[in-house]
């Protein structure tokens, strides 16, 4: 993705920030765990900045009225009508963004997030498996479509998706898709962590400490694993340990995680391999 569209996106991502919309709801993800130590974002636009984005959104209509497949036209579009917090209107220049640029998978990401806002489950599904039919290793829309079947409570075909995920990774591979194999297991293993299928799931975190013992993510997940089971004194090496490994800005947001009480597994964030 050039430099520019990536900017564009990172800046719409602050969008929904912005207007509260942060993070993924159900399933427990490092990303969430982290996003509540974060700041809330800016002030609501002005009356006048609102009169400003309403203009210029009708001037990419304009645009696209001529020049359907004018992407620079969508992504303003899209950008302006975020920011009115008219996110049903930013769905179909996002569709067509997301079908124009099927191997960007920021936009079908994005389109998934939006439509989660607006409740259209089985719309956010649809966005998740069109970025897996092109990618299929890619972490956020796994998360994300595994996400959907636990809030449906069907843990059953979230556990089905990773483990097909991870025996098509060698033919993934061949097809130059590669998958993070490790990073699927630590998924495969949270949503074991959210059905208290804790033996699976530790096995797992072993089994990964054991292959990257630099890596923070599975010593983290284990520690609060073991804490969500009320194991606090066993979890709390693997807590300092997480701290040391983990890059700097996630040191205090785990220090804080150590000392929460985790009461609720399935309402608990957990290590996401996205990040």
């Amino acid at each position: 993705m050039s430099q520019p569209r990536r900017r564009w996106f990172i800046s719409i991502v602050l969008v929904l920030a912005i207007i509260a919309f942060i993070g993924f709801s159900m399933l427990p993800l490092f990303s969430t765990a982290f996003r509540a130590s974060q700041p809330a974002g800016e002030a609501p636009v002005t009356n006048q900045a609102q009169q400003q984005l309403t203009a210029a959104a009708r001037g990419y209509e304009v645009v696209l009225q001529r020049e359907p497949e004018n992407q620079t036209a969508l992504r303003g579009l899209v950008k302006a009508r975020l920011e009115l917090l008219d996110l049903q209107g930013a769905v179909a220049p996002l569709e067509k963004l997301a079908a124009l640029n099927p191997t960007e998978t920021e936009y079908g990401l994005l389109l998934a997030e939006v439509k989660q806002r607006l409740g259209d489950r089985e719309g956010e599904a649809a966005a998740y498996r069109s970025i897996l039919a092109e990618s299929p290793g890619n972490l956020q829309a796994l998360e994300g479509l595994a996400n959907i079947q636990l809030r449906e409570k069907r843990p059953a075909e979230a556990v089905t998706l990773l483990q097909n995920t991870l025996a098509n990774a060698q033919q993934a591979d061949r097809n130059q898709s590669s998958i993070d194999v490790n990073a699927v297991r630590l998924l495969l293993a949270q949503v074991y962590a959210t059905q208290q299928n804790y033996n699976e799931a530790i096995a797992i975190y072993d089994e990964l400490i054991s292959n990257n013992k630099q890596d923070f993510r599975p010593v983290l997940a284990k520690a609060m694993a073991l804490q969500q089971q009320g194991k606090s004194e066993e979890a709390k090496p693997l807590f300092d340990s997480a701290a040391s490994l983990a890059p700097a800005q996630y040191k205090e947001r785990i220090n804080q995680l150590a000392i929460a009480p985790q009461v609720a597994p399935s309402t608990t964030p957990t290590p996401s391999p996205a990040n």
